[in-house]
């Protein structure tokens, strides 16, 4: 499955921004779906924070590959 780049880009910001929406929304209600907010907000911030952490990691360990590939 293609995804158009600037999309895929945006994943993890969506991730972190919806849980973060997710966890705010539970601390303003006082009942109902209290529990499942903050559960599923915290999933989605760590989520997205695992993203992001990941692709950062790959895009230094892949540059500084290149970099060693250039030198030889």
């Amino acid at each position: 499955m293609w995804i158009p780049r600037p999309l895929y880009e945006s994943i993890p910001y969506a991730y972190i921004v919806g849980g973060g929406l997710m966890l705010g929304a539970a601390w303003l209600l006082e009942q109902g779906p209290r529990g499942w907010l903050l559960a599923a907000g915290a999933a989605a911030l760590v989520t997205g924070l695992v993203i992001w952490l990941r692709r950062r990691d790959y895009r230094t360990s892949q540059s500084e590959y290149d970099a060693h590939a250039i030198d030889d």
